[in-house]
């Protein structure tokens, strides 16, 4: 059944899943600034935060899942992907809760999936890269093919089939949740789209993965040997099909 959302636009109830850790500080007015303006379900995976996280989450209306392990920002995603599929889910945007992404542009990302238009959306904000974050962006589109601006931007909506497809076993395999979820959802042909979307300062803390150029060099050796590994470069497949067929015309004669 649909509903109005910002602006008195018809909206499909859809979810919202936020992984936070230690974001006591903003996860409040995030959860509250989604339920002002949308027929949301919104999630909100605390993963093992030592302050008010939780709390704060709850008391603004969120529903919480407390993890008894620390798993990481994908891992808590791929939870809340999880818990929302299990409860009938068809459509879903994830979004930071420190204070970054902003609920008013929900409804511009989720415009292309509910046209039939894509089935994964980025809100793009290429203006808030740092030059280390820059710098990863531009390796990252030469060695994946990924024709994405902003490759690490967090705020995303995905239809059902992608939705499945991140729940599965083999996407709990994958660590950080930017490059490596794109590529994941690449093998399987999903059509992607950006929009452009204006992100707010953080309120509290730094980048997990570019707040150091050590820290941004760990992401590219990471990162870059599960871009390699999964895409299909054209000269390996080529050695490829000639060993197959070099087998197989052995075996015929």
């Amino acid at each position: 059944m649909e509903r109005e959302g910002c602006n008195g636009e018809k909206m499909e109830p859809f979810w919202v899943v936020i992984p936070a850790h230690n974001e006591a500080a903003s996860i409040g007015e995030v959860v509250r600034g989604v339920h002002a303006l949308f027929p949301a379900s919104v999630v909100v995976v605390d993963d093992q935060s030592t302050d008010e996280t939780a709390q704060k989450a709850r008391e603004a209306g969120a529903v919480v899942l407390s993890l008894s392990v620390h798993l990481g920002a994908w891992c808590s995603t791929q939870t809340g992907i999880r818990y929302a599929l299990a409860h009938g889910c068809r459509h879903l945007v994830t979004m930071d809760g420190d204070g970054q992404h902003r609920p008013q542009d929900i409804s511009r990302i989720l415009r292309p999936l509910l046209d039939g238009e894509a089935d994964v959306v980025i809100g793009s904000c290429v203006e808030r890269g740092s030059a280390a974050r820059k710098f990863a962006w531009h390796v990252f589109r030469r060695i994946t093919g990924l024709h994405v601006a902003d490759l690490t931007s967090g705020f995303r909506a995905y239809n059902r089939e992608a939705l499945e497809i991140l729940a599965g076993r083999e996407a709990t395999l994958l660590d950080y949740q930017d490059v490596g979820v794109l590529l994941f959802l690449k093998r399987f042909g999903l059509r992607f789209s950006e929009v452009p979307v204006t992100m707010n300062p953080r309120k509290n803390g730094h980048s997990r993965v570019f707040h150091t150029w050590r820290a941004v060099l760990w992401y590219l050796l990471y990162s870059g040997l599960i871009s390699v590994s999964k895409r299909p470069y054209p000269v390996l497949v080529s050695i490829v099909n000639t060993l197959s067929f070099n087998r197989r015309a052995g075996n015929t004669s």
